[in-house]
């Protein structure tokens, strides 16, 4: 196993694995966890990173420039080990290159960074993805978090609340559960004003999907319990999943989705990709405010 990095800022202390630069936990001074508790009945996830895609792939395949490439659902950056490239007290950065491997996969240059950092009670983690070839890069992003359900504080886990930064009217998204790809139809949404009430039967069909999201920022808690704002200035998208009865619910950002059903063009094409020019670098920013319980 990898030695995990720990950042801390007196108010809360965060531990980073370097496989997938990935989050695995955040505490607060009384030692109280507001991630998961990563069971193996359910999903041992804690907080990945998703790139160069977020879901699945049609057939596991996707098409750009004429050639087919092979990957699996979310892409490499979760399993693969990052380097630390710079560290103090409150803060750590990783950095994930290209290599002969990757480019296998997926055939362009490119550096991912990840910086986390700690301000006092909010953790702020900043993504910069930077084209280092020659050539247009076309590629999607999106945050993982699983945040323990319930959250420290006694509060009931039936008693917690999503409430996002604006109503939510919209219709939502589903996955087909065979293929993990993204149905055509719209669902109405589950969201009341601006107040998702999470319950583990909404999840039967895997994940609740805003690919169109007024928000960007959600309150996720219960009253008289801790709370966590999470932040997502930079991505226009989100998921809120779990595996139904575990102790965790994901609040996923994203700048991408899963491939639609029966789609077939070019992944530069694929609803939710973004595309850097040769030297350009493109930033997602999310940050986790923890108010404690009373």
């Amino acid at each position: 196993m990898v030695q995990l990095v720990t950042i801390t800022s007196g108010e809360l202390t965060a531990r980073i694995n370097p496989l997938g630069a990935e989050l695995w936990s955040l505490t607060d001074a009384a030692g109280h966890e507001y991630m998961t508790d990563a069971d193996p009945a359910f999903w041992t996830g804690h907080a990945p990173i998703l790139f160069p895609i977020i879901g699945m792939l049609r057939e596991g395949h996707y098409r750009v420039d004429g050639e087919t490439y092979a990957l699996s659902k979310h892409g490499f950056a979760r399993q693969s080990v990052f380097d630390v490239v710079d560290s103090g007290t409150k803060f750590a950065r990783f950095r994930l290159t290209d290599t002969a491997e990757t480019r296998e996969v997926y055939p362009f240059r490119f550096n991912l960074d990840i910086t986390f950092r700690l301000d006092a009670s909010t953790l702020q983690v900043m993504a910069e993805v930077t084209n280092a070839g020659d050539a247009a890069m076309p590629f999607s992003f999106g945050y993982h978090p699983a945040f323990a359900w319930p959250l420290p504080g006694g509060a009931a886990k039936a008693d917690h609340r999503v409430v996002f930064e604006h109503a939510e009217p919209r219709p939502i998204r589903r996955i087909d559960p065979p293929s993990g790809l993204l149905l055509p139809e719209t669902f109405d949404t589950p969201v009341t004003g601006d107040t998702l009430v999470p319950d583990a039967a909404l999840f039967a069909a895997d994940a609740l999907i805003w690919d169109h999201i007024a928000s960007r920022a959600v309150r996720y808690g219960a009253p008289g319990g801790a709370w966590l704002t999470v932040r997502f200035p930079d991505t226009p998208m989100l998921g809120i999943w779990q595996k139904p009865g575990a102790a965790y619910l994901c609040i996923e950002p994203w700048q991408g989705i899963a491939d639609p059903v029966g789609f077939a063009g070019d992944f530069r094409d694929k609803p939710g990709v973004v595309s850097l020019e040769p030297s350009e670098a493109k930033r997602f920013r999310m940050d986790v405010q923890v108010d404690p319980a009373p």
